[in-house]
C-alpha cells in the first residue's frame, strides 16, 4: 500500500534543517520525497499541515524498559519492551546486555535472535550490544565484580557467532592484558567495538583506536577522571574526530554544563546521545533489577544497593530536549546525534536513522521544533 504524507515539514540530514515537501512510502519504505508529489487513487494521503517530521529515533546503548530486561526477557517481555520503545518515539535500538554468567548470556542472545522479528507498532531490534564480562574492575560501576572476565579473543568468538547476521557491538576495557588481540577479533568478525567501563590512559585510548574502536560507550561515566597531566580516555573520546561520543543526557549521570563542554569540544557528526535504560524506565519509582542485580529507584534514578548509579530510566526523545536544553542547539543541530549518528556508528544508515529514498519509513511528528512535544510515532509507513 501507497501513502502520502503531505504539506509537512522533512526533516533533510544533509542540508541539517526542516523543508516542506511530500513524503511518499510503500510496504514500509519510503519511495520519494518531493515538493509536490500527485497521489493516484490507490494512495492513502495524510495531511500533516503544521507537522515537523523527524527520523526515528536510534538508541544503541539500552538495557531495558517497561519493567523488562534483556538479560532476563522472554517472548513477552520483549514485545513490551519493543512497544514500549515505539511508543516513547524510539524506532530501532540494539539490545544491550550487562555482565552476567556465560549460560546466562547465551541464553538471552538467544532469546533476542528469536524476538527480532518485525512486528506492526513495535520497535526495530536491529542487533545485539555486549556491555559486559569484560570490563576494568576498577571502573566496574553496577557490574559485579564475580562477573566480570579477562579478554579472551576465543570466548569473544564465540558470544559474536551467536549474535550473527544481525549487527553486533562489543564494549570493552581494551587497556587491558591482550587488548590489541581482543579488538581486531571484534572488528575481524564485523563488530563495533567501544572502549567502556575503562582505566585507560589516554595514550592507550589512542591505541584502542589504532587497533579499530568507533566507539567510547557512556562518556564521563566509568571511565578515568580527566586530569590537566593526564587527560586518560575522556579527552581521547572528546577529540578522537573519528570515534563516536556516547552521552547520557539525564541531568544525572553528567552535569548538564559537562554535556555543555562536551558538545563544544566534539566533532558533531560523532556525538550520540544514549539512554543506558534499565527496566524502570516508563516505570513508577520503586524496585527493579538490572541483569537480575536489585535496583532501587527513586524520583527516576536508579541505584544498586552499593549506592552506585545502576543504568537510567531515560527515553530517548527526553534525551534529545534535554541535549537541546543543555547545550542550547536548535532541534535542526542535536538531531543528528539520536538519529544518523548512533545509526551510522552502528552500521544501521542503510536502514534507518534518515528520512531518505530507500530507507524504511520510520519517523515521528511534532508541532513545535522550539519546544518539541511528541505528536505520533510510524514505524514502517503506519501508525503505532
Amino acid at each position: 500500500m501507497k501513502t502520502l504524507f503531505q504539506n509537512g515539514f522533512v526533516y533533510s540530514e544533509a542540508q541539517h534543517a526542516f523543508i516542506r515537501a511530500d513524503l511518499m512510502t510503500e510496504n514500509g519504505v519510503i519511495t520519494d520525497i518531493s515538493l509536490s508529489a500527485s497521489p493516484d487513487e490507490d494512495t492513502a494521503v495524510i495531511d500533516c499541515e503544521g507537522m515537523y517530521i523527524l527520523p526515528g529515533l536510534v538508541d544503541v546503548h539500552t538495557h531495558g524498559r517497561a519493567g523488562y530486561d534483556f538479560n532476563t526477557a522472554d517472548a513477552d517481555g520483549c514485545r513490551a519492551m519493543r512497544r514500549s520503545y515505539a511508543e516513547a518515539g524510539t524506532t530501532t535500538i540494539l539490545a544491550t546486555l550487562a555482565s552476567a554468567e556465560p549460560a546466562s548470556l547465551d541464553a538471552s542472545i538467544e532469546a533476542i535472535q528469536k524476538n527480532r522479528v518485525s512486528e506492526e507498532g513495535l520497535c526495530h531490534i536491529a542487533g545485539i550490544h555486549l556491555e559486559g564480562r569484560y570490563l576494568n574492575p576498577k571502573r566496574r560501576g553496577a557490574h559485579p565484580e564475580h562477573l566480570l572476565a579477562p579478554l579472551d579473543p576465543a570466548e569473544l568468538k564465540m558470544y559474536l557467532a551467536k549474535m550473527q547476521p544481525a549487527p553486533m557491538r562489543i564494549s570493552a576495557a581494551f587497556e587491558m592484558e591482550g587488548g590489541k588481540e581482543f579488538a581486531e577479533t571484534a572488528v575481524s568478525m564485523g563488530a563495533v567495538a567501544s572502549l567502556a567501563h575503562s582505566d585507560a590512559t589516554y595514550e592507550q585510548s589512542l591505541d584502542a583506536v589504532r587497533w579499530g574502536i568507533t566507539g567510547f560507550t557512556h562518556t564521563f561515566n566509568t571511565m578515568k577522571p580527566l586530569h590537566h597531566r593526564e587527560p586518560g580516555n575522556i579527552a581521547a573520546s572528546l577529540l578522537c574526530d573519528t570515534a563516536y561520543t556516547e552521552l547520557i543526557c539525564d541531568g544525572e549521570h553528567i552535569h548538564p554544563d559537562m554535556i555543555r563542554l562536551a558538545s563544544r569540544v566534539k566533532e558533531p557528526n560523532h556525538m550520540v546521545l544514549i539512554t543506558d535504560s534499565m527496566e524502570a524506565a516508563g516505570c513508577p519509582n520503586g524496585h527493579y533489577s538490572i541483569a537480575g542485580l536489585h535496583v532501587i529507584v527513586k524520583n527516576g534514578i536508579a541505584v544498586n544497593e552499593e549506592g552506585v548509579i545502576a543504568g537510567s530510566t531515560l527515553d530517548l526523545f527526553t534525551a534529545l530536549v534535554n541535549y537541546m536544553s543543555f547545550t542550547d542547539k536548535t532541534l535542526e543541530e542535536a538531531l543528528p546525534a539520536a538519529t544518523v549518528n548512533p545509526a551510522r556508528m552502528s552500521g544501521l544508515e542503510n536502514v534507518c536513522g534518515s528520512i531518505a529514498v530507500g530507507l524504511r519509513a520510520d519517523f515521528i511528528m511534532i508541532r513545535d521544533k522550539n519546544a518539541p512535544e511528541l505528536e505520533s510515532v510510524w514505524i514502517a509507513g503506519k501508525k503505532i
